[in-house]
């Protein structure tokens, strides 16, 4: 596992380029913003180490961040049973890789055009651009929807229809500031609390009773 996520280097590179120019043609110092830009880079799409519980009957974060609401849904077309939603904020210092909160394989994926509104509204998750998988094993369903923000205007997927997902895996990552939010059936305890700080791949969300 790489500690940077491949879709930061191009973003270190340009930073780095463009301080390497500007140390060159203006002045050492004009280099410095560049260089700590490309710093902040390496920080934001760094892909952490974590320690996956092997438990079945556990629901992992699928984003780290903290815990901006739970709240019930009568109705999810993937899970097709009455179901509550875990809303994953990730502010700008958040590392913002996507990890699969069950092992599964991947039997809807959906990406809707929409708004970028600030992800910490609560609409967001009707109203932004967003992409939603639903991952299925023997024993569940869950949907997992990746929410853009103000400044998260790219959704990066690196799964499709069919594919197989061990829990905790990386599926996806967004840019630079979002919400992720995780459907699950009420025969599964949630297990946070609103404004709790979660670890994705590594808090525990939700226990099948």
């Amino acid at each position: 596992m790489t500690p940077i996520v491949g879709e930061g280097y191009r973003f270190i590179g340009a930073a780095l380029a463009l301080a390497a120019l500007l140390g060159v043609t203006v002045h050492p110092y004009a280099a410095i913003p560049f260089v700590v830009l490309a710093l902040y880079f390496a920080y934001f799409f760094r892909n952490p180490d974590r320690t996956i519980p092997e438990d079945e009957s556990l629901v992992v974060s699928p984003a780290d961040g903290t815990v901006q609401d739970i709240v019930p849904v009568e109705m999810d077309d993937f899970v097709k049973e009455p179901c509550n939603k875990v809303i994953i904020f990730l502010s700008v210092f958040d590392v913002h890789v996507n990890r699969s909160p069950i092992a599964g394989e991947i039997k809807i994926q959906k990406y809707v055009c929409g708004r970028f509104r600030p992800a910490y509204k609560d609409s967001v998750g009707f109203e932004n651009e967003r992409h939603l998988i639903g991952i299925e094993n023997d024993k569940l369903r869950v949907t997992v929807t990746q929410v853009a923000g103000i400044l998260a205007r790219r959704i990066v997927s690196w799964v499709t229809l069919d594919d197989s997902l061990e829990k905790g895996e990386l599926y996806g990552l967004i840019r630079f500031g979002s919400c992720t939010e995780i459907v699950m059936p009420r025969n599964v305890e949630v297990m946070v609390e609103k404004g709790q700080k979660v670890v994705g791949g590594e808090t525990v969300i939700g226990r099948i009773r």
